[in-house]
């Protein structure tokens, strides 16, 4: 049973986590395997060399994304988790066939929005809040966090040579059967929310809320507005930076094949410095400052990358940095979100929150595509470091969660 008297995890949470950030990583690492190479491989299709229109089929996926983040959560409210996640995962392996199959960057486009319309995100996660306990959902979210990080990691390694094998065609076909590998691992392991270790996970009284659309609960909360700024700005930062970074790492004298070996070292070292940082906001009560400064340290590289990130170990450094940056925030954002929601709209608000992260996605590739097209690399980060500061101070502003009375 999920006791709420026992602190330590249950063998049914470890669990849970563990499959959750596995059906998380093999939908991610289908992703990633397509961000250090798609700018290159892109550039054979007809159209490809319009560095435009590969920002907007970088960034594309997020587009549908940010429109049907909310729907999903809502439904995941009211049908279930699991039939939502399930439909989303299929929609999102027909766009990775048809992006396969395109036969210019056009085409390319449209399987990428397609992929978008699989928005599950927010679907998974309030799955993970149903089966968790508040005390370890931060746990959970850097267990599903540090997934992913490992998935980038050995997506950056793997991706170039698989590229060359199997091309850019494979590479989506390949992304589309990780997605429906997740959906066996979800049906075959991850319990029903009511029937966890024999329990229903308790949710808070609805009174003083019923009538009202869950997405006016959630919308006009100061507090999780600013999250949902931080995930926009945090996302479209990531995104602007893989249509900057590979070419910077070729006019550094890195060839495509070998950008790895910068990439690796930082995400694992920036996992690394991840772990401590979570223990300190989770035990030691260091939420904010944590958070602030993670926050901090982005509008940082991105002036370092414009002011000094023109040399090999130069780029290698800010990039390491970013990394530490963004598994920090990666892991904070939606564990504070699951904290200050309502309980019976958190589906709702992961929802909001995920359409505010896919709208940085697309904005992001949107955005660096086209500065880098009319003003080069430096406008890029120039202008993320602006609506980092924006952030930063929204952040300032941030007061910490509530203690726990359990």
């Amino acid at each position: 049973m999920l006791s709420p008297t026992t602190d330590a995890m249950t063998p049914a949470e470890w669990r849970t986590g563990a499959v959750l950030a596995g059906i998380f990583g093999l939908r991610m690492l289908g992703l990633f395997l397509i961000l250090p190479v798609f700018a290159v491989l892109a550039a054979g299709l007809p159209g490809g060399d319009d560095a435009l229109l590969v920002g907007f089929a970088l960034g594309a996926y997020g587009l549908t994304q940010a429109f049907l983040q909310i729907p999903f959560g809502i439904a995941s409210d009211r049908i279930g988790r699991k039939p939502v996640i399930v439909a989303g995962l299929l929609v999102f392996a027909a766009g990775s066939f048809l992006a396969a199959a395109a036969p210019d960057i056009h085409w390319m486009i449209v399987g990428r929005v397609l992929q978008g319309a699989g928005a599950v995100s927010a679907a998974v996660s309030a799955l993970a809040v149903d089966l968790t306990r508040e005390q370890h959902r931060t746990k959970i979210m850097a267990m599903i966090g540090a997934s992913i990080g490992l998935v980038f990691a050995a997506s950056l390694v793997i991706a170039p040579p698989l590229a060359a094998v199997i091309g850019l065609a494979g590479m989506f076909a390949l992304t589309g059967a990780l997605a429906l590998a997740a959906i066996i691992l979800l049906l075959a392991v991850v319990p029903d929310p009511k029937t966890a270790a024999g329990d229903a996970v308790p949710r808070a009284p609805t009174s003083g809320r019923q009538g009202r659309s869950p997405f006016l609960v959630v919308l006009f909360d100061a507090r999780l507005a600013r999250m949902n700024f931080g995930v926009f700005a945090l996302h479209l930062m990531q995104t602007a930076l893989w249509v900057v970074v590979p070419p910077a790492l070729v006019a550094a004298g890195l060839a495509a094949a070998a950008h790895w070996k910068i990439y690796l070292p930082a995400v694992l070292l920036s996992l690394a410095a991840m772990v401590p940082a979570i223990v300190a906001a989770e035990r030691k009560g260091r939420m904010r400052p944590i958070y602030v400064g993670a926050v901090a340290l982005l509008v940082a590289v991105q002036v370092g990358l414009a002011l000094f990130g023109a040399g090999l170990w130069g780029i290698a450094l800010w990039l390491l940095l970013f990394f530490v940056a963004f598994n920090i925030l990666e892991a904070l954002q939606p564990s504070l979100i699951s904290r200050l929601a309502p309980a019976e709209v958190k589906g709702a608000a992961l929802g909001i929150y995920g359409t505010t992260q896919s709208a940085g996605l697309f904005l992001g590739g949107l955005l660096g595509g086209w500065l880098v097209k009319h003003f080069g690399n430096p406008a890029v980060h120039l202008a993320c470091a602006a609506i980092g500061i924006i952030w930063l101070v929204l952040a300032l502003r941030m007061q910490g969660p509530q203690p726990r009375t359990n």
